[in-house]
């Protein structure tokens, strides 16, 4: 796309969704680290995720996690959303953290365990109802540790029956985000771990199931590029959740450790038509900014996510299919690095101008005193962490 003004247009219209459990206190395995200001409540995330949003100008969405985000009055929660200028997007379900889990949710060789696991997903379709999410995000660390733990054959079967009851639940214009993750907690098999999983169960499910590419959930090595063109050709990418890894599911920012990859991901969806509205193709963040002030390093992963983007929309096209069809191998690579070298910034910074921003969003924050001011008024309380 050689168009500048087709390239303005198209950023923005981007949309970039944030998770409300990146706003608060998260670590390794080993720690989670407090720090001054972080949320004690859904109401402050979102407070917290607006300031995002007025500065960047491409995150009016929200992910909620359940039960993290539970309230009693979601309608008030969702008119809270509202009136922040944010909407309540993708409701996460969480069955890895109840004691009763241990041995897997949805896969648990116990009916009645598979059963409470059920009734949490259900319940996440409820809430979907009163907020007006679109979408439901399902990640399982079912899996088994040693072999002969468990059938795996029968694992399957258990988890396509729970996919069939809640897929059945969901309303006309609500989807089902099946996410995949390679290992962890369960290091000898893992119930969903990899796109083919994932693709293969939503596509016995129907048009509403539609598979989550999480950047951080491969194998060193990976084509997640390939992923992606794949999975957008077949119509059943439905969602990302980007951030970054250097060795496994690390969580940290977006184009962080690697933003080549992060700009050639972006590509094969510029390319795919992933970027427009038809394809449904949500763009989420999933990260835990463990030692990181949380509002500027979300704000800094929207931004590098809107950098690749940038970069992806100046490929030449035309330039890029004569190459390809003449067989220069030189050439087409060159076009994809013509763009990926290109300094996108002063671009983006028009952009954001032209809709009434400051053109440095991460300064601008920082300027603002807002992180001074949540640190001095959030006094007291329970912190908002991976348990809240």
């Amino acid at each position: 796309m050689s168009d500048v003004s087709a390239v303005k247009a198209a950023l923005k219209s981007q949309v970039i969704e944030t998770p409300s459990w990146g706003y608060g206190n998260s670590g390794t395995r080993f720690k989670v680290f407090a720090q001054a200001g972080v949320p004690r409540d859904p109401y402050e995330k979102l407070a917290d995720a607006a300031q995002v949003h007025r500065y960047t100008g491409v995150a009016p969405k929200v992910s909620l996690h359940i039960p993290w985000d539970r309230v009693e009055d979601y309608p008030a929660l969702t008119r809270h959303a509202r009136d922040l200028g944010l909407r309540i997007g993708t409701i996460n379900s969480n069955v890895f953290q109840d004691d009763d889990f241990k041995l897997g949710s949805v896969t648990h060789p116990d009916p009645t365990v598979r059963r409470k696991a059920v009734d949490h997903l259900l319940e996440c379709v409820d809430i979907m109802d009163a907020t007006g999410s679109p979408d439901l995000k399902l990640w399982f660390s079912d899996g088994t540790n040693y072999p002969g733990q468990d059938s795996i054959t029968g694992r399957q079967d258990r988890l396509a029956e729970a996919l069939a009851e809640v897929y059945e639940r969901l309303g006309d214009d609500q989807r089902m985000l099946l996410e995949y993750k390679l290992f962890e907690p369960a290091f000898y098999t893992t119930d969903v771990p990899d796109w083919g999983t994932s693709y293969a169960h939503c596509l016995k499910l129907g048009p509403k199931a539609k598979v989550v590419v999480d950047t951080g959930h491969h194998a060193p090595g990976t084509n997640i590029e390939f992923i992606v063109a794949f999975l957008l050709r077949e119509g059943k990418l439905g969602a990302f959740d980007f951030n970054s890894r250097f060795y496994a599911d690390d969580d940290l920012m977006a184009g962080a450790a690697d933003p080549f990859q992060l700009f050639r991901i972006m590509h094969e969806v510029v390319a795919g038509g992933g970027l427009e509205a038809r394809t449904g193709v949500n763009f989420m963040l999933d990260q835990c900014h463990n030692i990181e002030a949380k509002i500027p390093a979300v704000i800094r992963s929207v931004t590098n996510v809107q950098e690749a983007t940038a970069k992806a929309l100046l490929i030449d096209a035309d330039a890029l299919a004569a190459a390809q069809r003449s067989g220069d191998v030189l050439a087409a690579n060159g076009v994809l690095m013509d763009a990926y070298n290109t300094d996108v910034r002063p671009l983006l910074a028009e952009v954001r101008e032209e809709i009434g921003l400051d053109r440095d969003p991460f300064g601008a924050y920082l300027a603002s005193g807002n992180q001074e001011r949540i640190a001095a008024d959030r006094v007291g309380g329970e912190q908002a962490g991976w348990g809240a």
